[in-house]
């Protein structure tokens, strides 16, 4: 709370630039101007399984994604691969064209289940990739190896790609096809960043204090046994 009253006053420093995240909007805008589908995937888990923080960390970056394209009248295009994310998404979706004062602009066929198996799943994003004409193809959650179908598939077509997962095998198939990424934890802090509320700056921040106290805890201990051993 310390921390929030300080961004607040904005007195709490800046965060370190996530390009990823700052290409982000400029993503939405040209597909305001283009009148072309911006493709979301929040990656192959579900939602109450152990890999629940990485889904809810699409969801949340879709949140953000769907109230800048519900401002402007954007079309999003939205897989997912697990039908416990499939109502979640659709009422994100729904929501934002409702804060926006659109709630008519909200079409349910925005938000796609594509297959529960996830090569299948990496099947029908290919073809979605290759068949719509796309403004680019953000992906953020979990991902294993049938990343690489869609990824490959994105940068055969030249579609600009923004992709994040905290998965450390996927990783270098990321890296090899994604024109930008989000990696490991970052994907957890990208609603922040899309966001900008002070409550989740500050929360950014307390995490990186206490990161330093602990490794300050760290050093100090190893010296102590060092000294007194």
């Amino acid at each position: 709370f310390y921390l929030t009253s300080r961004v607040r006053a904005g007195s709490a420093g800046e965060l370190r630039a996530i390009p990823a995240m700052e290409g982000l909007p400029e993503l939405v805008g040209r597909s305001a101007e283009t009148g072309k589908p911006l493709h979301v995937s929040v990656g192959v888990a579900g939602v109450g399984g152990s890999l629940t923080s990485d889904t809810w960390a699409g969801l949340a970056l879709l949140s953000q994604l769907a109230d800048k394209a519900a401002a402007c009248d954007t079309p999003l295009l939205v897989t997912v691969s697990d039908a416990t994310v499939l109502p979640i998404a659709q009422d994100i979706i729904r929501r934002a064209f409702v804060r926006n004062g659109n709630p008519e602009g909200y079409d349910p066929t925005q938000i796609q289940l594509v297959a529960p198996n996830n090569m299948a799943y990496a099947a029908g994003v290919s073809g979605i990739l290759e068949r719509e004409p796309l403004t680019a193809n953000v992906m953020v959650g979990q991902f294993g190896d049938e990343y690489l179908l869609m990824g490959e598939t994105g940068a055969r077509l030249g579609i600009r790609q923004i992709v994040g997962t905290a998965d450390p095998s996927t990783l270098p198939f990321v890296y090899a096809s994604a024109d930008e990424t989000l990696t490991g934890e970052e994907i957890y802090a990208g609603s922040a960043y899309a966001a900008r509320r002070p409550i989740q700056i500050g929360s950014l921040l307390a995490e990186d204090w206490l990161r330093w106290l602990v490794v300050a805890g760290i050093l100090i201990a190893t010296v102590l046994k060092i000294l007194l051993g």
